[in-house]
Formats: structure tokens, sequence, C-alpha cells
């Protein structure tokens, strides 16, 4: 669960913003079609930097990797909430993609370093499901969100979540020498 904390909110923010759209277009006075370059900037982010990630969880220390792709994941969010412009929303994006292309494979990693194979099947069930649950809970957090709230406040949500899962991981997983 430690590892997949991060993820449910990696995979919750991803769907919230998605009904956030039109309203975010509105605040920054640009057109809706224009935040693909926000949201294509995640998934640039994503791609450029998951190769990356296995070599600098050798190079570091997979805890310390994935840490440290939770505080790049929240500063993102945060910088997402406080954005004025359509370019400071990709330069939070891309911020945002480069922790999380981190907190996936690095999660698996710390996983099959620390699971017994005959643990493994369960591992990745508590490993996949929260995801899953964190998507399908996003477009209605987001809808509730922008209906109740600010906008802003999809991208802040997520953060308590990273709070604790910054401490669970600092705390339960035990350290890997580089």
């Amino acid at each position: 669960m430690v590892v997949a904390l991060p993820l449910f909110m990696q995979n919750m923010d991803t769907s919230t913003m998605a009904t956030a759209l039109p309203t975010i277009s509105d605040s920054l006075g640009v057109d809706p079609l224009q935040l693909n370059l926000a949201i294509t900037a995640y998934l640039l982010s994503l791609a450029i930097f998951l190769p990356a990630s296995g070599w600098m969880a050798d190079r570091f220390g997979a805890k310390r990797v994935f840490c440290w792709a939770i505080v790049l994941f929240t500063c993102g969010s945060v910088m997402c909430a406080t954005i004025n412009s359509l370019g400071m929303l990709v330069v939070a994006r891309v911020l945002q993609g480069m922790g999380g292309a981190m907190m996936v494979p690095v999660g698996r990693l710390i996983l099959l370093r620390r699971v017994s194979p005959a643990n493994m099947v369960s591992a990745m069930v508590w490993f996949t499901v929260p995801p899953a649950v964190g998507r399908m809970m996003g477009p209605l957090v987001g809808g509730a969100v922008v209906t109740w709230l600010s906008w802003r406040w999809i991208f802040l949500v997520t953060v308590p979540v990273s709070l604790m899962a910054l401490l669970l991981a600092w705390t339960l997983i035990d350290a890997d020498e580089p």
C-alpha cells in the first residue's frame, strides 16, 4: 500500500483535470483545446523520464528516488494550483510528469526487491487496485471540486495524500544502497 498510495494520487490527479478543463480554460482566458498543451506536456514528460527512472533507482537508491518522485509530483501539483497562464501550467505539468514517471517503475522495483515470490501476487493486487480506484474517483472528485470550490483545488486535493505517502515511504521502506 505504501508504494500504491502515490499512484492513487497520480491517477486521481490525471482524471480530475479532465473534468476541470472547461473551467480552467475560462479562468486562463484560453480556448479549451489549447489546454491540450498541458496534457501533452505531462504525457511527454512521463515518456522522457520513465526510462531514466530505473537507472536513477540503481544509482541513487530506490527509496530515495521514490520519495523524490513524490516530492516533484507534489511541487508540480502546488504549482498547477497557483498558475496564471497556460505557459506556467505547461511547466508545472512537466514537473508533475517527471515525478509521475519515476513513481510507477520505482514502486514496482521496490516491490520486486522487497517482497518474497510467495507474496508477490498479493502485493501486486495491493499495488494495482488503489491506482484504479483513483482513476475512477477522479471525475467525481473533479466535478465536485469544480462545482463547489475552485478548479485550483483539483491540484491541491492530492497534497495531503502526497504528504502521507512521503511520510509512509520514508519511514516504512527499507533504505537500499545505490
